[in-house]
């Protein structure tokens, strides 16, 4: 999205016009999330509808052993109240709750990223996550400081995380969720994106078999921001005008034209109308489901900031967090960051 809007700042893009925009904000899941993740204002403020987002990836997700969960009497948390009440009774049950790492070699704390964004989405207003991104909400707002003191709560506790807090900064992220298959499970939950099966180890065939599932990072209820949703998407412009390029556009509103590639597996979309049993697997109906009943989706913070910020100092910074820095001198410090390069 932050290459399109250069894109379009620099005359590249056509806009795609109001019937488009329109038309996905009524026929798609958090519609007005996904028209305003594709609209570019210029310098006088007019707004232009550039990108339509078809193919979406999901990273609200908690993944768990249903086996484990049945065999201790758990139930899955609907709301985040309840999801901290199940990790505290996991405790009290002896059992520890969660896996979490953010090492990743050169990219170690990008998960860290992820953790804030889904917690900010669920602490503050979608306004304030937007705000958040452009920095008109600085790293150390209260807003911000808060949602990383809410992730502390979950990774700097040493009875929630396998092999304790301090193992957080060092745990490769594709072992982290191995905790959750091993035997006695070192772990019962791991918060991460659609793709994390891939790194587990019959390399997500415990999906398929039962061995595994998810559920929705679920909001607070008392925070009343309804079913907000973390992730991505890919995002369709157009360079040049044409009937064959606007037929094409038209076409993508067509419930077939997403449940052709549904069919083909590690396709979502947010698509209301298109037929749900025509996902490959039943694990990726109910990623569609999430992603359709979404009140909110907003994308990947990270990767709308600056690169300096989303894939520099965001990512080394919630490391040092991770290794017991303070949240305040962790806001400070990306703020800081982000001052140097404005």
């Amino acid at each position: 999205p932050g290459l399109a809007a250069d894109m379009a700042k620099e005359g590249h893009l056509v806009p795609l016009g109001d019937d488009l925009a329109n038309w996905m904000s009524d026929n798609y899941g958090a519609g007005s999330s996904w028209v305003d993740l594709g609209t570019y204002a210029d310098a006088n403020g007019k707004e232009d509808f550039y990108g339509f987002a078809f193919k979406m990836d999901l990273k609200s997700l908690v993944w768990y052993s249903p086996e484990q969960f049945e065999d201790n009497g758990y139930e899955i948390p609907t709301t985040m109240e309840e999801l901290i009440a199940l990790s505290d009774q996991m405790v009290a049950d002896g059992n520890t709750p969660w896996c979490i790492g953010v090492e990743s070699g050169n990219a170690t704390g990008w998960t860290a990223t992820d953790w804030m964004e889904d917690l900010m989405l669920r602490t503050t207003s979608p306004e304030n996550y937007d705000r958040w991104v452009s920095n008109d909400l600085p790293f150390n707002s209260p807003e911000v400081l808060n949602a990383m003191e809410v992730y502390g709560q979950f990774s700097r506790n040493d009875d929630y995380v396998a092999g304790g807090a301090s193992s957080v900064a060092t745990t490769f992220f594709g072992d982290a969720p191995k905790g959750l298959f091993s035997s006695p499970a070192s772990c019962l939950m791991h918060r991460q994106a659609s793709f994390i099966p891939a790194f587990f180890p019959k390399k997500g065939e415990e999906v398929a078999n039962g061995e595994a599932d998810f559920f929705y990072f679920p909001p607070y209820a008392s925070a009343n921001l309804g079913n907000p949703v973390l992730g991505a998407g890919t995002l369709w412009t157009m360079a040049k005008d044409s009937p064959a390029t606007r037929a094409f556009f038209q076409y993508m509103t067509e419930a077939s034209a997403h449940e052709a590639w549904m069919s083909q597996g590690t396709f979502l979309t947010a698509h209301k109308g298109a037929n749900l049993d025509a996902y490959a697997t039943p694990a990726l109906r109910k990623q569609g489901e999430i992603l359709s009943n979404a009140t909110t989706f907003r994308f990947d913070a990270s990767d709308l900031m600056p690169g300096a910020i989303g894939a520099g100092a965001f990512w080394s910074e919630m490391t040092a967090f991770a290794n017991g820095q303070d949240a305040k001198t962790t806001g400070d410090n990306i703020q800081a960051a982000w001052d140097a390069i404005k």
